[in-house]
């Protein structure tokens, strides 16, 4: 966010103009890994039932909350599953400028340095550094809290600008609710 949009381009060995080549892709994706936010290892249901005894009010309240607290597990078990289940059936495309060629690839082939170009009601699909923008505006508020979408725009910003104020960046996640823009990937997956 400190950074011109021309030098983190630049760092990341990218070019605005033609995007990425092909060979880099795929170079990139086998060091950098997918796109995608890993669950993490999943406790095992016994184990999240039991870690819920080490507090001492439990204590107090395990005979008359016995039975609430198996409901509750099951109920969050199958939460879980479901949420499981629509991360695999979601796949979502971004537009990527690459060899010169504006493509549409999975969100989970992007890679640091990808060119992306943004618009209305497109879920930015990871990390980047906007380079340009015209009106746009982008709803952060997973991150923030803001209830507004923020105006977004490509200019330098002090080293200290904190999260919420980092109005030339877009963050994996957030929607973009008006205007259209392009960034350079930062960041991918758990990055």
């Amino acid at each position: 966010h400190r950074l011109s949009a021309e030098k983190v381009v630049e760092l990341l060995d990218s070019d605005a103009r033609i995007g990425l080549t092909a060979f880099d892709v795929k170079h990139r994706l086998k060091h950098f890994g997918p796109n995608e936010v890993s669950a993490g290892r999943r406790q095992h249901p016994i184990l999240k039932f039991l870690a819920q005894f080490h507090q001492p009010l439990v204590y107090i309240l395990l005979a008359a909350g016995l039975i609430t607290a198996l409901l509750q597990e099951w109920v969050e078990s199958k939460a879980e599953a479901g949420i499981e289940s629509l991360r695999q059936i979601v796949t979502t495309e971004s537009t990527v400028l690459r060899d010169g060629q504006v493509l549409r690839v999975r969100s989970q082939e992007i890679v640091p340095g990808d060119i992306v170009r943004l618009q209305s009601g497109d879920k930015v699909p990871a990390d980047m550094r906007l380079i340009k923008v015209r009106d746009m505006q982008i709803d952060e508020s997973g991150l923030t809290g803001e209830s507004v979408p923020v105006q977004k725009s490509v200019g330098n910003l002090s080293e200290k600008t904190i999260l919420a104020e980092r109005m030339n960046m877009a963050y994996a996640g957030s929607l973009v609710t008006y205007g259209q823009g392009e960034g350079v990937v930062v960041a991918t997956g758990n990055k």
